[in-house]
């Protein structure tokens, strides 16, 4: 683990996927003759929606990244965005039914990752991250103000020269591309700098770089692809840092310093992840939304169109090809304050479903 100092002061394949059933009722979606579905079974059934977020005609969906909840159950996505569209909004909001609220984030053009909504104190606040020619995350307000925003944190010894300040959309392992956060309850918060350099950033609450762990490779505690993350808290109040080692199709659980725990196996490419009461969400590139217990068992695996996706290639381009019910290229999810769930997928068009939970 690499220390600025010694004082440190925040989402096996062990199931099958749930059959989806078909009910009569007709929804408005993006294609005609779309029908109501139902995922998963037993207390983990939903009612899924695709085209449940309505986004006025002067804006576009440009890959849909991710989503977050706020107190008021409003929802913020975020997407990747057009370098070249420097006007057009990469964030947009919408209230508990689907209507459009608000929009903001042109600064994140091109490069719009990670979103999250947290309370502090009296307040709620957007943490936001960004790759690609972008390579900063910022704390921002439920209106879109910038508090502050920062790139890579130079200290921590693993980044190239310059890499804070001529921002350039260069990869490689000595490059800053954060991904998503972790919320820790001192007010400090991780940061996964999932398709940069591989490491695990830990902050204090004004946003000050401490220390970090993990950095590229096949053992155990080192990652390729690190994209999600979370803190675990659903034992007893015991901090598990969660994090969606991507590219091994693992979850791997480590302490706050970064000491490796448990490796979880049986994923297709996951993506991040968010918990409520005792259940934790994980996303799948590999088309499918996976539910785990307390003790990290799955309880269901929703939307599940694996060996489609994975052996046509190419549907996130098309469409056409998307079939209710069935998810495509899950990026993110989130719990809403009642237990039901928002999916963003990775797709060329943007798609983000809520599943209503039945």
């Amino acid at each position: 683990m690499t220390k600025k100092s010694s004082k440190i002061t925040r989402r096996q394949f062990v199931a099958t996927a749930s059959v989806a059933v078909a009910a009569p009722t007709v929804l408005t979606t993006r294609r005609a003759e779309s029908r109501e579905m139902i995922l998963g079974e037993g207390e983990h059934k939903y009612r899924v929606d695709h085209a449940w977020a309505q986004l006025p005609d002067k804006y576009s969906w440009q890959t849909t990244h991710n989503v977050a909840v706020d107190k008021a159950n409003n929802l913020y996505v975020i997407h990747e965005g057009r370098a070249n569209q420097k006007d057009h909004p990469s964030i947009f909001v919408f209230d508990p039914t689907g209507k459009f609220i608000r929009a903001f984030g042109s600064q994140f053009q091109g490069g719009g990752h990670g979103i999250e909504v947290r309370q502090e104190g009296n307040e709620e606040f957007l943490y936001v991250c960004a790759y690609q020619q972008v390579k900063s995350f910022a704390k921002m307000t439920l209106k879109g103000e910038t508090v502050w925003e920062k790139y890579a944190p130079m200290d921590a010894g693993v980044y190239a020269k310059d890499e804070d300040t001529k921002r350039q959309k260069v990869w490689g392992r000595n490059r800053f591309m954060p991904t998503n956060f972790g919320f820790l309850p001192d007010g400090g918060f991780l940061l996964a700098d999932g398709y940069g350099s591989w490491y695990i950033h830990r902050y204090d609450k004004d946003a000050n770089w401490l220390s970090c762990f993990g950095g590229p490779g096949n053992g155990n505690g080192k990652f390729n692809t690190p994209h999600g993350i979370w803190i675990d808290q659903r034992r007893d109040g015991e901090l598990v840092v969660a994090v969606c080692d991507r590219a091994h199709h693992t979850l791997q659980m480590l302490t706050l310093e970064g000491k490796h725990i448990k490796t979880h196996q049986g994923y297709g490419l996951p993506a991040n992840l968010d918990t409520y009461g005792d259940l934790m969400l994980v996303p799948e590139l590999h088309a499918r939304v996976t539910l785990l217990d307390k003790d990290n068992k799955v309880v269901a695996r929703l939307g599940d169109d694996v060996k489609r996706v994975t052996t046509v290639g190419g549907i996130r381009n098309k469409e056409d090809q998307w079939v209710d019910g069935k998810f495509v290229h899950p990026h993110d999810a989130c719990f809403d304050r009642k237990g039901n769930i928002f999916v963003a997928e990775w797709v060329a068009s943007g798609r983000v479903s809520r599943l209503t939970k039945v």
